[in-house]
């Protein structure tokens, strides 16, 4: 009996490497455990995760980078309910944002308080709070 061989295809050599997983993929990897001399997301590592979370904004506060998003609501209860998804989320992964939740909107803050900055932790959790998102607008 013959032997056959599969091969993966190669992307092509001008795509980035890291930059191949989608949105989805993103949040549905893992948080990994930070120290604090855990590396900060690096300017081109960044740039390559953004594509995945477009509706981030990266802002500076008090010299640390941080991700940020505000989403809007139809009333104070669906802020509510997304507020406590995102909670559970966070609170299964140990890895915790910043909340605000107002009537018809609700603030979400992402950084990794243990290295004062951005890591690949919080663009998953961005895209995974992205993803509770669009479950809640389907209710």
């Amino acid at each position: 009996m013959e032997a056959i061989i599969v091969r993966p295809r190669q992307a092509p050599a001008d795509l980035p490497q890291r930059a191949e997983v989608d949105m989805l993929g993103l949040a549905r990897e893992k948080c990994v455990a930070c120290r604090a001399d855990s590396p900060r997301v690096t300017a081109t590592e960044a740039a390559d995760l953004k594509p995945q979370v477009p509706d981030w904004r990266s802002v500076d506060i008090d010299g640390i980078q941080r991700l940020e998003r505000t989403y809007k609501f139809g009333d104070f209860a669906s802020a509510l309910r997304f507020t406590n998804d995102v909670g559970a989320a966070a609170e299964a992964e140990g890895h915790h944002p910043k909340l605000t939740t107002e009537w018809g909107r609700v603030g979400v803050m992402w950084w990794t308080h243990t290295i004062r900055g951005l890591h690949r932790n919080d663009f998953v959790m961005a895209a995974r709070t992205d993803e509770l998102f669009g479950r809640a607008a389907g209710r």
